[in-house]
């Protein structure tokens, strides 16, 4: 490859705070990212599983931190931020990938789920946002990439509380965008159709629903982790420094069909 696209595509010497670390597509693109030169801090409830996540990077040569916090609680963000900070400097890229998704039928939704539900997936992304924007434009480059859904568009049995959270990342992300472009910051979001994570085990247990999935795809299959590699380095490097404000569709054509 050559010395440009190199440049165009590196993330060397970036920071890379990533939240939901100890599973699914935060702890994959902990690796990703790692692999792409960047220092990565993996934040996530589950210490144990963060310990593994970070010695698998270092062995291979990787720079990797991490920091055991549920982001569900009531945080001091700004006392965050100091932690983070103390461990490799002040981020440059911000991945919101902690989630949940209850699965209650609408007739069932709680006020605690839905108000659980809210607060990780979709207050935490802009609050810790928040907090690190400061430090994004003092260094004059600020990534933040959020994980919308494919219910960003459209509505899902038993998703109700999910849904409507993740209507409001694709929303975030435009309203971030407008907010923090011009300080050469950038907001964008990725939105996976179905993959194989914690919180799509139910899908891919049942082997009908899962098969039925694929089926509703353009390609013909769901996704692997792989898939997202690209688009997520895209969005952390120099390469997307003009495109802010966008939700791209990671689904092998499902919400095309």
């Amino acid at each position: 490859m050559c010395e440009y696209l190199e440049k165009l595509f590196t993330l060397k010497n970036r920071v890379a705070l990533i939240t939901g670390a100890s599973s699914g597509i935060g702890h994959h693109l902990c690796k990703v990212y790692a692999q792409a030169g960047s220092h990565v801090i993996a934040i996530a409830r589950r210490e144990s599983k963060l310990i593994q996540l970070t010695a698998s990077i270092t062995d291979q040569g990787g720079r990797a931190d991490y920091l055991a916090v549920d982001l569900s609680l009531d945080l001091d963000y700004a006392a965050l931020n100091q932690d983070i900070a103390a461990i490799a400097g002040s981020p440059d890229i911000l991945v919101n990938a902690a989630g949940i998704n209850l699965r209650e039928p609408a007739d069932k939704v709680t006020k605690k789920g839905w108000m659980n539900t809210l607060e990780l997936n979709l207050s935490v992304p802009f609050f810790l946002a928040q907090a690190l924007v400061p430090g994004m434009a003092k260094s004059s480059y600020g990534r933040i990439i959020n994980v919308a859904s494919l219910q960003s568009f459209r509505a899902f049995d038993n998703g109700l509380a999910y849904g409507t959270s993740k209507g409001g990342i694709a929303q975030l992300t435009r309203a971030m965008a407008q907010a923090w472009s011009d300080r050469n910051i950038t907001a964008n979001a990725i939105a996976p159709g179905f993959f194989p994570t914690e919180l799509t085990q139910p899908v891919f247990d049942n082997a009908d629903l899962s098969t039925q999935h694929a089926a509703a795809t353009a390609i013909g299959r769901n996704g692997v982790m792989e898939d997202l590699d690209g688009i997520s380095i895209f969005f952390a490097s120099p390469a997307s420094a003009y495109i802010t404000g966008q939700i791209i569709a990671v689904d092998g054509g499902y919400l095309a069909k």
